[in-house]
C-alpha cells in the first residue's frame, strides 16, 4: 500500500492542522516528516534562539506523535530534494503541507511541485498558518491593501476562511519508515556558548504548552488586556508570540478560544488582543506583496536616509544593553536572557536606534532575528520598517520615543531594576536617566557613571533634533 507524507514546517502541532488531517483522510500510511533546511533559507535561516526553541519544539511534536503510534521523520537538507527522493524511494502517493508564506520558503514550494509532478506525485497544500491566505482582504476597488485598520475590518467582515480541524485520535503508521536523523544530529544548540541554558528557565515549548499558556492568558489577563499591556513591570500579556510562530498553536485556535469566552465588539481587552494576531496577518499580506520587504524600505525616499557611518561600537553598546538609557539596556538585556522582549520595549528600543543612533534598522532586524524565539520574518521586518517610519503603514518618523519619559509613563521601575540592578538603588525620578543625577545621589545608590554603568551614548533633545533633520533631508526625494 502507498503512504502519503506530511511535511511539517511552521505548523509544529497535532490539533488544527488542515494538511496532517487531510492526509490521515486518505486512509494511507502517513508519514509525518521535518526537513531542516538552512541552505534554501540563505540569509533568512533562522537565528540562535530559534534554533533552540526548534530542538525543544521538535521533541514535543515526536512525543506527541509516539502517543497516536507514529514518529517524527527528520532530514537535514534542501526540502525540495529530500522529499521528492523520499516519494520515490517509499512508494508516497502524495504530499501533503500548508502553504509556506517566507519568499524564500515559497519558491521552495514550487521547486517541490515541479519534481512531485514529475514523478506522478501528487502535491496538496492548503492554508494553516494564517486565518486567511494572502491577497484574501481586499479594497473596494479590488487592490491589495497595504494600510492596517481597513486591512483589519475587512478581514472581520469576511468571518472565518475555514473550520478548525479536530485533533486526530490515531494515526495509521507506515510499514516502510524513511530513516531519520535524531533531533540532536541537527546540531541546533550550540552547547559551547550555552545559550541555551538562560533561555530554558523562562520557557516550555511544545503544543500542550502553548494551549495551557492560552489558557492561562484568557482566565487572567484578557479583560485587562488593553489597558495594562504596555507596562513592562506586569505579567499582563500572552507570551504566545514563539508559539504562534513555530505552529505549535494556529491562530484560529486563539480567535475560537477568545470567542467561545466572550463577544469581541462588547471586551476591549480581547478586541486588542485579536487585533494584535491580525497584525501578524498584516504582516505577512505586505511580506506578500513585497518580497524585500527584510532588506528594502516599503517607501523608496527612505533608500536616501543619511544613516551614519562606522557604528560598530554604538550597535555594539546596544546590543548589550550599555546605552546609558535604563529603559532601552533593560529591555536589550531581557532580550539576550531570555529570547523574547515586551512590546512596548521592542518599539522604545528600536527608535533608539534608528533615531537616536542613526543606525539602519536592518542592523536592529537582524539582530532581533538571531535572538528573539519568536523571529518572524514577516512581523519582525513589518516591525521594524513600522517603528522606522519607511514602513507602508508605519509610525511617522517624527515619532520619536523618549525613553526616559516612556519608563515614568508606564512605571517600568521594576523592570528596569531587575534587568539593569546597578542602578536599582536610585530613586523613581532618576532611575531612567542616571546621567542627569545629581553626584551625591549617584554615590549614595552605588551608581558610578563611566565604571559599573555607562553615561549615555547621545543626549535625547539632541538626538531628536538630528533625527528630525535627517528627515526634512529625505522628503523633497521623490
Amino acid at each position: 500500500m502507498t503512504a502519503v507524507l506530511c511535511w511539517f514546517h511552521q505548523d509544529l502541532r497535532l490539533a488544527d492542522h488542515p494538511a496532517l488531517t487531510a492526509a490521515i483522510a486518505t486512509g494511507h500510511p502517513v508519514i509525518p516528516l521535518y526537513v531542516y533546511d538552512q541552505d534554501s533559507a540563505g540569509e533568512w535561516a533562522i537565528g540562535g534562539a530559534s534554533r533552540w526553541w526548534l530542538d525543544q519544539s521538535l521533541r514535543a511534536l515526536d512525543a506527541d506523535l509516539q502517543t497516536l503510534g507514529s514518529k517524527l521523520v527528520i532530514a537535514n537538507g534542501r526540502a525540495d530534494a529530500i522529499i521528492a527522493d523520499m516519494a520515490a524511494k517509499h512508494q508516497v502517493s502524495a504530499v501533503y503541507c500548508h502553504d509556506h508564506h517566507e519568499p524564500w520558503a515559497r519558491d521552495r514550494q514550487k521547486k517541490l511541485q515541479q519534481k512531485l509532478s514529475a514523478a506522478n506525485v501528487q502535491f496538496h497544500k492548503c492554508e494553516g498558518v494564517l486565518l486567511w491566505p494572502p491577497g484574501s482582504s481586499l479594497s473596494k476597488t479590488g487592490g491589495r491593501m497595504r494600510v492596517f485598520t481597513p486591512f483589519k475590518k475587512n478581514l472581520y467582515a469576511m468571518g472565518r476562511y475555514r473550520d478548525i480541524c479536530p485533533r486526530p485520535d490515531t494515526m495509521p503508521a507506515s510499514a516502510d519508515w524513511p530513516n531519520s536523523l535524531s533531533v540532536d544530529d541537527l546540531g541546533l544548540i550550540d552547547h559551547h556558548i550555552g545559550w541555551h541554558k538562560t533561555l530554558e528557565p523562562h520557557w516550555r515549548p511544545g503544543e500542550s504548552h502553548a494551549m495551557a499558556m492560552l489558557d492561562d492568558f484568557l482566565d487572567d489577563h484578557l479583560d485587562d488586556y488593553k489597558t495594562l499591556r504596555d507596562f513592562p513591570s506586569l505579567k499582563a500579556t500572552s507570551r504566545l508570540s514563539p508559539y504562534l510562530h513555530f505552529g505549535e498553536i494556529s491562530p484560529l485556535q486563539i480567535l475560537d478560544a477568545v470567542e467561545r469566552r466572550c463577544v469581541l465588539d462588547a471586551n476591549k481587552g480581547a478586541e486588542h488582543f485579536i487585533s494584535e494576531v491580525v497584525w501578524r496577518e498584516f504582516s505577512y499580506e505586505l511580506l506578500d506583496q513585497l518580497p524585500d520587504m527584510p532588506q528594502a524600505p516599503l517607501r523608496e525616499n527612505f533608500a536616501a536616509f543619511p544613516w551614519i557611518d562606522h557604528y560598530d561600537d554604538l550597535l555594539a553598546a546596544w546590543q548589550k544593553g550599555q546605552t546609558g538609557y535604563p529603559l532601552v539596556d533593560a529591555g536589550m538585556r531581557e532580550l539576550y536572557a531570555t529570547g523574547w522582549m515586551h512590546n512596548r520595549i521592542r518599539m522604545v528600543t528600536a527608535s533608539f536606534l534608528t533615531k537616536h543612533l542613526m543606525i539602519p534598522w536592518q542592523e536592529g532586524e537582524a539582530w532581533f532575528y538571531d535572538t528573539l524565539v519568536d523571529a518572524d520574518l514577516a512581523s519582525n521586518s513589518a516591525g521594524w520598517q513600522w517603528v522606522a517610519g519607511c514602513g507602508a503603514d508605519a509610525s511617522p518618523y517624527f515619532r520619536i520615543f523618549n525613553p526616559i519619559t516612556q519608563g515614568h509613563k508606564f512605571d517600568a521601575g521594576a523592570y528596569v531594576r531587575h534587568w539593569v540592578p546597578e542602578i536599582s538603588g536610585l530613586s523613581d525620578d532618576m532611575l531612567f536617566d542616571p546621567s542627569s543625577a545629581p553626584p551625591a545621589l549617584l554615590a549614595a545608590a552605588g551608581v558610578r557613571l563611566g565604571e559599573n554603568y555607562p553615561w549615555r551614548l547621545v543626549d535625547h533633545p539632541v538626538a531628536r533634533q538630528r533625527a528630525l533633520d535627517a528627515y526634512e533631508q529625505i522628503k523633497q526625494v521623490s
